[in-house]
């Protein structure tokens, strides 16, 4: 917690190691309950026995501090200052920290099996109003998502899913965690069925949310940074979605920072892989954004690195699109700021200089 210093966090965690050495210990270095149930007697990380041990009752306790201070849906009176009245919101923070902590300390494989106690707490973070709680609780199901098999949550997955869409619209200080989670759950449970529901509803529910915020250089970086499972598990589909999708590529592409032009020219990288960017009216236009990024590069720090990848963009265009490519390239072929992009048709490659 950020109130709390380092060396205080530090020596907590070294306290809460010895007294997991000192509770194993005494019971000869054998376990009880979770630790058996899990098989980690043979595991030498006293705090991490001591965590899955504890783990049973604590997650109750914690669950019910941070729905203290929730928001009653049911009850159209009950709202935030309502719920501050019943018990203050630090409470509830404290405890998704804490909670946070704890789930994070268990990692593949014993985490699965303990699904359900984890996830009804992690979803009643979420489900709180304070920006703070949902962000513990999706670093907490992020974690779980990286530590667990995805047949591990089959039971569970619609449910935290939907907890996914309900958030996408946040908080500016959580929406990369939203992203993150959302991305790992859709891909790692849904990647059998491109079609799936989930995929639209959430592709759908985020590009509406950066539609609203086109230049929130937070949102958009953090979209393009954790996008790429999504986008390889829905494949072919995203043709459906290019109407959305192109016009805030068009808008990015000259976004004033170097990091955002970057991840827009790799996501259209990933994108042109997936679909071959078949049966689209873009291709002109992409083209035509292509030759003025290069040309604007000559003004930025990283233009070779821009270069470079409009240089691999323009290859895969001709590739996939050919004559339409050509048609839309003749305009720009002869422009003496494109000099040092070469086109060597008998090779069929680009080399930017």
């Amino acid at each position: 917690m950020k109130w709390i210093p380092r060396e205080v966090s530090a020596a907590a965690s070294e306290a809460f190691n010895a007294a997991g050495k000192a509770y194993f210990g005494s019971l000869g270095g054998k376990g009880l309950g979770k630790t058996v149930e899990l098989g980690l007697e043979l595991v030498e990380d006293e705090g991490k026995k001591l965590v899955v041990e504890l783990a049973p009752e604590v997650f109750p306790l914690l669950k019910a501090s941070i729905k203290e201070s929730a928001i009653d849906r049911s009850d159209e009176v009950d709202q935030v200052s309502a719920a501050c009245a019943r018990a203050p919101v630090a409470y509830a923070i404290m405890a998704a920290y804490q909670f946070r902590w704890f789930v994070t300390q268990i990692g593949f494989p014993y985490l699965g099996k303990l699904c359900a106690l984890v996830i009804p707490c992690a979803l009643t973070s979420l489900d709180h109003w304070s920006p703070e709680v949902k962000g513990q609780g999706m670093i907490t199901f992020i974690h779980l998502g990286n530590n667990v098999n995805s047949g591990e949550l089959g039971w569970c997955q619609d449910v935290i899913l939907d907890a996914c869409f309900q958030n996408i619209v946040c908080s500016d200080d959580i929406w990369h965690l939203v992203v993150e989670m959302s991305v790992l759950f859709a891909a790692s449970t849904q990647k059998n069925n491109p079609r799936s529901p989930w995929f639209e509803k959430l592709l759908n529910e985020m590009l509406g949310h950066l539609e609203r915020h086109p230049r929130n250089k937070e949102r958009r970086v953090a979209w393009l940074e954790h996008i790429d499972p999504l986008l390889n598990s829905v494949g072919l589909i995203l043709l459906a979605h290019f109407s959305r999708i192109f016009p805030l590529v068009f808008q990015w592409i000259h976004a004033d920072d170097d990091d955002t032009v970057i991840l827009v020219l790799k996501f259209v990288q990933t994108i042109i892989k997936l679909t071959w960017i078949r049966n689209t009216p873009y291709v002109a236009r992409l083209v035509d954004e292509l030759s003025i990024i290069y040309k604007e590069a000559a003004m930025r720090k990283a233009r070779t690195e821009i270069r470079k990848h409009v240089a691999q963009l323009l290859i895969f265009l001709r590739q996939c699109q050919g004559l339409q490519f050509e048609a839309a390239w003749a305009k720009h072929k002869d422009d003496p700021n494109l000099e040092t992009l070469e086109l060597f048709r008998e090779q069929d490659t680009m080399i930017a200089i």
